[in-house]
């Protein structure tokens, strides 16, 4: 049975819910995720949470949000005085926009207020400062 080591290419089916056991996505309607284990572009709990499974294993992890997507942060929160705001966008709390950073590269954005002089931005990832739940089934090990 092949066991699941840093450094192996991997598949796994997943499904990830927030403690309430509300769903925020899954691969089971779709290909399974394939990643390399240990190279730092996952989670670093969904990571270690798959490190020592074996081919067939199914297990849940609580992911603590400091080895998710951190806490939240509030340098993230960006005040935007209302006459920078493009004449054609319209703010409304809720609202999903895109910023660019300071290399250039878009940032995904939602609006958390709005008021006469101002709006504020949330640039932090939508699930930091949440602990989360993670099914996860090995499939394959390479």
């Amino acid at each position: 049975m092949s066991v699941a080591t840093k450094g192996n290419t991997v598949k796994v089916h997943y499904t990830g819910k927030l403690k309430d056991g509300t769903i925020f996505d899954s691969s089971q309607d779709r290909e399974p995720l394939e990643f390399i284990l240990g190279d730092g572009k996952m989670i670093k709990g969904f990571d270690v949470a798959v490190q020592g499974m074996q081919v067939g294993d199914d297990k849940s992890v609580t992911i603590p949000a400091d080895e998710a997507y951190g806490q939240k942060r509030e340098d993230m929160m960006l005040d935007v005085p209302m006459e920078q705001v493009p004449a054609d966008i319209k703010p409304e709390v809720g609202m999903d926009l895109s910023i660019q950073n300071q290399q250039g590269q878009p940032t995904p954005v939602k609006v958390v207020h709005v008021d006469e002089a101002k709006i504020t931005l949330d640039a932090n990832h939508p699930l930091a400062g949440q602990d989360l739940v993670f099914d996860i089934k090995l499939v394959e090990v390479k």
